[in-house]
């Protein structure tokens, strides 16, 4: 059982009822889509949203490497239209506009897409659907190059979606989708990326089946290292044949499949590992709270409410959490009621550990807050297993 990842909660909120929701994930037999069942609607979970994504440097440095790519790849100029579905603060818009290239953002968090307006992003602020798809492809925003980062695990009704991205790019426009591959998911243990916000969880099989069936072809795919792991893939309409079809897509494929990607038992040993991280974590904690020793942590993301909730980690093992956001700041964790505060109580404190809950991000997390080696403290990471870096 376990809240929603980002309804964090103000002291005036900790003695109210608090819902818990079944996190069970499901797979389809037929097409190995991985699922949550959908318990609450997208306008309670996004309608006001905490995550602004400026607030990751590195995100930052991935967001304008890629802008650099795709300006120099798909030749966008002064006349190309770029869109972004859940464009969030304006994080990747923004070096798009910086090169004269126009931009619109779709954004459903009103509360962030303030933010991407203030820097000049030009923001709908709507769900994206095919009924918003047509909207702006008959007032003549349809664009050249269409993206969908990280935003397809939060899509409930993935049909419509996929269909709305059909009538909003041009004919020989592309669209790039990056999600966590559901293969490192599993490689890497990585449990806690797993939350009631994310409705769907992908492999490259799935998702080509997918978009095929919107006359869609997958004519290109790269491998990341963000979230873990992720996928990147390129798209163009079926009937454009213009851009051939990569080798490194059936490569991949083959890749997954081997692996067992399209194999239920797969699947069912990924739970015994899941355990076996929970209760390593648990013995860590347990080990040197026994010692007299602190620990706190370091970040908010929706994934540490999955991996502290599930693990049964509160205040009796982590006195505080820090992040650098200040729209977590001040606030408390849900389920767990850890307190958030700012990066500087770590100095004020100074605890023995600083446990890292974007594991994801740990290079940037240990460069911020390489001073806690001043008084002798450590890093722990806690996912595929609990380490404490050396």
């Amino acid at each position: 059982m376990s809240p929603l990842s980002n309804a964090y909660l103000t002291a005036q909120q900790l003695d109210q009822m608090e819902p818990f929701y079944p996190l069970h994930v499901r797979i389809c037999d037929g097409c190995f889509l991985v699922q949550l069942e959908q318990y609450e609607r997208p306008e309670t979970i996004f309608g006001n949203y905490a995550y602004f994504s400026s607030y990751s440097e590195s995100w930052l440095n991935h967001a304008r490497q890629y802008a650099e790519r795709m300006i120099d790849e798909f030749a966008l100029d002064s006349n190309s239209l770029v869109v972004e579905i859940a464009s969030n603060d304006g994080y990747l818009l923004q070096f798009f506009q910086a090169r004269g290239i126009r931009v619109l953002g779709v954004e459903p968090a009103s509360n962030v897409a303030v933010a991407a307006e203030r820097k000049g992003i030009p923001t709908l602020v709507q769900f994206f659907g095919s009924a918003t798809a047509r909207e702006l492809a008959e007032a003549g925003k349809q664009a050249d190059l269409l993206i969908g980062n990280n935003v397809l695990a939060h899509v409930p009704d993935l049909n419509d979606f996929i269909a709305g991205l059909k009538l909003l790019l041009k004919p020989h426009g592309a669209i790039t989708v990056e999600f966590p591959h559901l293969m490192r998911l599993i490689e890497g243990n990585q449990f806690d990326t797993i939350y009631h916000e994310h409705f769907s969880y992908f492999s490259l099989c799935t998702a080509e089946r997918i978009f095929r069936a919107h006359l869609f072809t997958v004519f290109d795919v790269e491998e990341l290292t963000t979230h873990g792991g992720s996928l990147r893939l390129r798209i163009r309409h079926a009937e454009d044949d213009q851009i051939p079809v990569a080798a490194r897509v059936a490569e991949l494929k083959s890749r997954e499949i081997a692996a067992g990607m399209q194999d239920l038992s797969r699947f069912s040993l990924f739970a015994e590992k899941v355990q076996e991280t929970k209760r390593g974590l648990l013995e860590f904690l347990i080990r040197v709270k026994r010692q007299g020793k602190s620990v706190a942590g370091y970040g908010a993301p929706a994934k540490a409410n999955t991996l502290l909730n599930f693990c049964g980690i509160g205040t009796d093992f982590i006195d505080y959490t820090v992040d650098i956001s200040p729209h977590k700041q001040n606030r408390f964790l849900p389920g767990t009621h850890i307190p958030v505060f700012s990066p500087e109580r770590i100095r004020e404190t100074r605890p023995d550990y600083v446990l890292i809950l974007p594991w994801n991000l740990r290079d940037e997390v240990v460069s911020q807050m390489a001073h806690i080696r001043e008084w002798g403290g450590r890093f722990v990471i806690p996912i595929p297993r609990a380490e404490v870096l050396i």
